[in-house]
């Protein structure tokens, strides 16, 4: 009967210890002043951004509606009749852009991470292969990309080579090796920013070298240039439509071409706008990876 009542009275017991700890858990007065008073902060900050921000919009408006000129500016880049019209057309073309942006991201990236290895390379028997790592970096990053698209789209086909792919692929190919060049610094700072005690740690555990670089060092390097790996990215995003000065139809041509018919430039809104779209999940992600990887920093030194 002992046992009985013992167990009967277990969870009471429990009960009547975890009460003082329940009660020290519950916000002081002090505390729950200061949360108040934050929450009063949070909306007055929401309240006043709200406020400023429709003003400005209104100033605006009322600045641009109120120009000499805007009746005509209305008519020649806000027809809705003209967007209309054109929206199949320039929809069609984006769909190549996409397909491009897919094409020219991942290709970048390989041969900017393919670089980047090659130049970090310390052994001198592969200088041969850091040399010309480096120069292609050099001219590339500083060659404007109009002028490597034109050489590529218009000077190989001009040679009638045998098996020469189209200018499409010539296009493709002239972003790629343009922000290879570029990504391939960034892989690069990314890789030396890691600590060579990680290097030597890897290695004494006897790892070779590709296993070091792919199992310690390039896990750290990504995450830590992603912010800017992405930006890269929304950028390439942009310049896939330069590809319309070599003929293809894509979404910045068809819109030339709807121009061209309707002697309107409402088109090329239509364009950029759908630009825009296609851009704005992109840089949602590029603010969330940067935004997360400050937390992370700031965690780690706090630590």
């Amino acid at each position: 009967m002992a046992r009985r009542g013992e167990r009967r009275a277990g969870p009471e017991l429990t009960s009547e210890l975890k009460a003082p700890q329940r009660a020290r858990r519950e916000p002081s007065p002090l505390q729950r002043e200061r949360l108040a008073y934050r929450r009063r902060q949070t909306v007055r900050s929401v309240v006043v951004a709200a406020v400023s921000t429709l003003a400005l919009g209104v100033l605006l408006v009322v600045a641009v509606t109120g120009a000499p000129g805007w009746d005509r500016v209305k008519e020649s880049f806000l027809d809705a009749d003209v967007a209309r019209a054109a929206l199949p057309d320039i929809l069609r073309g984006m769909w190549l852009n996409v397909r491009l942006l897919a094409f020219c991201a991942v290709g970048a990236m390989l041969v900017g991470l393919a670089t980047a290895l090659l130049r970090t390379l310390r052994p001198a028997v592969f200088f041969p292969l850091r040399a010309l790592a480096t120069s292609y970096t050099y001219v590339f990053r500083g060659a404007p990309l109009i002028i490597v698209l034109y050489l590529l789209t218009f000077g190989v086909p001009g040679l009638r080579l045998s098996g020469t792919p189209t200018v499409l692929v010539l296009g493709g190919i002239a972003l790629v090796i343009t922000y290879g060049a570029y990504l391939a610094e960034v892989f690069r700072a990314g890789i030396e920013s890691v600590h060579p005690s990680q290097r030597a740690a890897a290695r004494s555990l006897g790892l070779t070298y590709r296993q070091t670089m792919r199992r310690v060092v390039l896990p750290q390097a990504v995450r830590r240039v992603a912010p800017p790996l992405l930006n890269d990215l929304v950028a390439l995003q942009k310049d896939v439509g330069l590809i319309s000065l070599a003929g293809p139809i894509d979404a910045i041509r068809a819109a030339q071409i709807q121009t061209a018919e309707t002697y309107d430039f409402t088109p090329y809104v239509v364009a950029g706008g759908l630009f825009v779209l296609l851009a704005i999940p992109l840089i949602a992600v590029t603010d969330w990876v940067t935004l997360r990887a400050a937390r992370r920093q700031s965690a780690e030194l706090s630590a």
